[in-house]
């Protein structure tokens, strides 16, 4: 009813609109709609005083227009917007607005926005004036739910007068860009940087000994040492005990596979799949730099994305970056026999192959299967999927009633049958990481410095 009494304020001071651009509030919509019973009361009983409600009419849109008018002239606004966000992580707009003169009640900004960067792409901000300046603003927070580039195009700045009947509302075009970039916070994190400084994987370039499997030099034994590490002919030769030393395995190869298909576009605690698996890869990149290894980038769907080269310097890390915030989200089922045929003939070389995927049901995982017992005489390949927390809710919910007792018997079924794929996937010889969105990161680094130790990829 208020918005109806609205529209038709709106239609009454259309005349006025191209000199005082001039609009009702919701407080003058309450006026009207309280007005109304007043003007049936004084038909009904005095109809000869009809001239009353058009005369109460009139007073009441020179309320309007005068309160608009005393509100002041806007002197121009500040819109500051991030450039740069990532996916999944708070930023903060501002929105600053001066005033020449007047007196303003209430102020508002509308922008209108890309849907990534905030639901059905409208963002408002409630303005608030300064305490030792003569300018309004507020801020918001935004937290963009997909990669890309989010447009801003225009912004309105609306401020009510002192009686809060009528507002003056501008329109500004901005035609500014944000770009969304992959989350980087798990790198950031005082955990994971406090781990590089103080393990052997540290930022100092040296070589590394002890482990590995390449010879580096002989050394006499001491208590505490792997005797598994004496060199009996040596000591035999010296009448001491020496044991072998040898350096780390370096150099060795990464790739970090993106299946961008249909079910890794399924959001997660609201955020895609594959964003989840890029923060996790990408955190995993940077410990893999670290470390002296090269990695890569692959992205597919129903046919390769991108296919990045070998990056050995952990300088060169926002090269990766810039990788996978080009992976595109595709509402198609992917190809895995071509998209597995065109890493293997780009690769020279035994790798590691870590392949971000999800799947729904044996039948859509089998085309998968298939392909991966081709990758995996080759090359060492470890399976990243996240696991669907919604199906173990649905799982563990109580049976209320017949229809939470059929969802939950299907959420089980589908819960063992992706239990046997995976258990196909062991079978072959595959590496399998299954966990939550929140700790596939921690799980792939600590799975990466397994597989080096024993040497398997080289």
């Amino acid at each position: 009813m208020i918005r109806v009494l609205r529209l038709v304020l709106n239609i009454l001071l259309l005349p006025l609109r191209p000199l005082l651009i001039v609009a009702p509030t919701e407080r003058a919509a309450w006026l009207v709609a309280g007005l109304a019973p007043v003007a049936l009361v004084i038909a009904a009983t005095a109809p000869g005083a009809w001239v009353i409600a058009p005369l109460l009419a009139g007073v009441l849109l020179v309320l309007i227009t005068a309160d608009a008018l005393f509100s002041g002239k806007n002197a121009g606004w500040d819109i500051s917007a991030p450039p740069d966000v990532e996916v999944g992580q708070p930023a903060s707009l501002a929105v600053t607005a001066r005033f020449a003169s007047g007196r303003q009640r209430k102020v508002a900004a509308a922008i209108a926005c890309d849907a990534r960067l905030a639901p059905g792409g409208r963002i408002t901000v409630d303005l608030a004036p300064r305490p030792d300046e003569a300018d309004w603003r507020g801020t918001t927070m935004l937290t963009a739910d997909r990669r890309g580039t989010a447009d801003v195009p225009r912004a309105w700045l609306r401020w009510e007068g002192p009686l809060g009947l009528g507002a003056r509302q501008v329109s500004y075009p901005l035609e500014q860009a944000v770009r969304i970039w992959p989350d980087l916070s798990p790198v950031r994190s005082p955990d994971l940087q406090t781990f590089l400084r103080n393990a052997q994987l540290g930022l100092i370039a040296r070589r590394i000994r002890g482990e590995g499997t390449q010879f580096e030099a002989l050394s006499e034994y001491e208590p505490g040492m792997d005797r598994r590490r004496i060199d009996w002919k040596a000591s035999a030769r010296h009448s001491r005990l020496y044991a072998r030393e040898n350096e780390s395995e370096r150099n060795n190869q990464i790739v970090f596979a993106f299946d961008c298909g249909q079910a890794m576009c399924e959001p997660v605690d609201g955020l895609p799949r594959i964003d989840r698996a890029v923060t996790a890869a990408l955190t995993c990149a940077y410990v893999v730099l670290k470390g002296g290894d090269k990695c890569a980038l692959f992205g597919f769907a129903q046919r390769p994305q991108i296919m990045t080269p070998f990056i050995g310097d952990a300088r060169a890390f926002h090269r990766l970056q810039s990788a996978a915030a080009g992976l595109d989200y595709t509402a198609a089922e992917p190809n895995f026999t071509l998209a597995l045929a065109t890493l293997t003939s780009k690769l020279k070389r035994r790798s590691l192959v870590v392949l971000f995927s999800d799947f729904t049901d044996p039948t859509s995982a089998e085309l998968m299967v298939e392909s991966l017992g081709r990758l995996v005489g080759k090359h060492l390949v470890l399976f990243v999927t996240i696991t669907d927390s919604e199906i173990e809710q649905t799982i563990a919910a109580p049976p209320g009633d017949i229809a939470t007792l059929a969802r939950s018997v299907t959420a089980d079924t589908l819960s063992q049958q992706r239990k046997l794929v995976l258990t196909r996937l062991r079978r072959m010889g595959i590496d399998v990481i299954e966990a939550p969105w929140e700790t596939i990161g921690p799980r792939l680094i600590d799975r990466y410095f397994a597989i080096r130790a024993s040497e398997a990829i080289g």
